[in-house]
């Protein structure tokens, strides 16, 4: 598996640095996925965390339910009506 190069890392990095947890958990998921085989390792030492952490939000990203995203409406609701 190739990585990216340093300034892409880096500003993965701040990027991450930036988020909520659980957006750090999805975050670090969806780029371990888009790098396939041998992608939750190296993003889990490019980001500094735990393998299990970036598993976890596959798992959350894979399944059926309905991620929390924090909103106490739901998208497209309007407060007019």
């Amino acid at each position: 598996m190739v990585g990216y190069p340093a300034e892409v890392e880096r500003m993965r990095v701040r990027l991450f640095d930036s988020l909520k947890e659980c957006d750090r958990r999805r975050y670090a998921a969806i780029e371990a996925a888009k790098l396939g085989h041998g992608g939750v390792e190296y993003i889990s030492t490019l980001l500094g965390c735990d393998p299990k952490t970036i598993r976890q939000g596959l798992g959350e990203l894979g399944g059926e339910s309905e991620l929390d995203t924090g909103r106490s409406r739901k998208r497209g609701a309007d407060a007019s009506g």
